[in-house]
């Protein structure tokens, strides 16, 4: 499911997408367009784009989905080869055009843009020492904390080791793309909790959160920006410098950007999404298949769940059909009206159909990426049981969620988790399910190919990787000071 409309059904929602370019001559303004366009599930509040001509900056930042956000005349008006985008959905500040970005300021050294995907932990620390200083902030948002503290930093320092003292000093996830000037870079944080990568174009290159972004400009990928890297995009579209600033003994990738979140033809940390999806999908059967008479996904995310499951499932000789059992209705959005509980109830059924021919008088086993709340879950099982299913079994392609996430997923609090203070029997009579069985952390790590030291897995653990305060951190990683000075950054 994408974006706001899975958060009504009960589940996590997105966080954000970035963009950036640097091209020989040609306008940046319709690529980074594209660009959002391919990145629109990660965000559906706002869209932006600031572009730089080599004399000045244009911005055109608005509310809404990108097709809303952007006209023609909106489009020709940003000048110049160089810019950066993003596509929001509010996971630290308010749901409001302030907080919308690229976030824009000029001041002494130039003028500077910055688009931010991920969550900052002290940006409260921060924004309050830099307010004593004088600066004045318009937004509640973690994205303008980081933009002063660069600035200010630029006042006295080149690029490099500008960017190396904000790092040094904002703490949690982000990948950042960001214009100074006419110049693009990209910066991905000491853990690479979120994705960012880099491409290149017949006349330049860029960065984004995702590679299907690089795809829809007819680009290539070049590789993932390494946790802890700056990437900084040549002018007139002649390649790239890099500088690996912060290294850390170990990672923190977003097992959930795999499970759910990365659109499947996308590539994140050198796998394919789809790839990793059909993976867990065929461990999911190998730790707790069910020989039913259909195998359904719950559309969009469960799809190469159930087809790596049915696969697997077929080579071990169970005679399991794989079908498309659920029918979604993609128009039905944020405007639906849910007054009362029926009507919320209804939701459901407008959003997710059954077709009663595959499932009535048979045993269904329905596949999903996640339960959250547990109300869709709850709902798709008496769905199936409406239209004659003779038993209904639940697998999930991931872990138990059982904690909140604090780097950049609306995805609830603990009160809300079903699964925070529940027995996997309990989630299973709670949502009237035949049987219900979830996929370990050690079959997420393996299908990733990665150990679970390399894993930010806080969701599924209540352990995490970062230090949150009243919160378990799952590893020992000196932080320097606020205010503190960072080491020379490398030449």
């Amino acid at each position: 499911m994408t974006g706001r409309d899975h958060r009504d059904l009960g589940g996590p929602t997105e966080k954000c997408g970035v963009v950036g370019v640097s091209l020989d001559e040609r306008a940046a303004a319709r690529p980074l367009y594209y660009a959002l366009y391919a990145l629109q599930h990660r965000g559906q509040e706002s869209a932006g784009i600031v572009t730089h001509d080599g004399f000045q900056q244009h911005s055109h930042v608005e509310m809404g989905l990108v097709g809303d956000a952007f006209g023609e005349d909106d489009l020709d008006q940003l000048n110049g080869p160089v810019g950066i985008g993003h596509v929001r959905y509010p996971t630290a500040g308010s749901v409001n055009a302030c907080c919308a970005q690229p976030f824009s300021v000029s001041f002494k050294s130039g003028s500077l843009g910055l688009s931010h995907n991920g969550n900052l932990v002290n940006a409260d620390e921060i924004r309050d020492e830099l307010a004593g200083l004088g600066h004045a902030f318009t937004s509640d948002g973690d994205t303008e904390v980081i933009a002063h503290d660069l600035a200010r930093n630029l006042l006295e320092e080149d690029l490099v080791r500008a960017v190396k003292r904000t790092m040094s000093r904002i703490h949690g996830s982000y990948s950042l793309t960001i214009m100074h000037d006419d110049t693009v870079l990209g910066v991905r944080d000491p853990e690479g909790n979120r994705p960012l990568c880099i491409g290149e174009v017949d006349d330049g290159y860029l960065l984004a959160s995702e590679s299907a972004a690089i795809d829809v400009l007819d680009g290539e990928l070049v590789r993932d920006v390494e946790p802890g890297e700056l990437v900084i995009l040549r002018p007139d579209g002649e390649g790239f410098d890099a500088y690996q600033l912060f290294d850390r003994e170990n990672s923190a990738h977003c097992f959930f950007e795999h499970v759910y979140f990365a659109r499947p033809d996308s590539t994140i940390d050198d796998q394919l999404v789809y790839d990793v999806r059909r993976d867990l999908g065929r461990a999911l059967w190998a730790e707790s298949g069910v020989d039913t008479d259909v195998v359904m996904p719950v559309p969009d995310s469960g799809r190469a769940f159930a087809s790596g499951y049915a696969d697997a499932a077929g080579e071990d000789g169970a005679d399991v059909e794989f079908a498309e059992g659920l029918m979604k209705n993609r128009y039905v959005g944020r405007t639906f009206i849910m007054p009362t509980q029926d009507a919320r109830e209804r939701a459901v059924r407008l959003k997710l159909n059954p077709i009663k021919d595959i499932v009535q008088d048979r045993t269904v086993t329905l596949i999903d990426d996640s339960i959250v709340r547990g109300t869709t879950s709850t709902q798709l099982v008496q769905l199936m049981r409406d239209v004659g299913a003779e038993a209904v079994h639940v697998r999930i392609g991931a872990p138990p969620i059982v904690a909140p996430c604090y780097m950049g997923i609306d995805m609830a609090s603990r009160e809300e988790l079903i699964a925070a203070d529940r027995t996997t029997e309990e989630i299973g009579e709670e949502i009237s399910a035949d049987s219900l069985e979830y996929l370990s952390i050690e079959s997420v790590a393996g299908a990733l190919d990665q150990s679970r030291a390399d894993l930010c897995l806080g969701c599924v653990t209540g352990e995490y990787p970062y230090d949150i305060d009243g919160e378990t951190t799952d590893r020992d990683v000196e932080r320097p000071t606020i205010g503190s000075e960072p080491a020379a950054a490398d030449d």
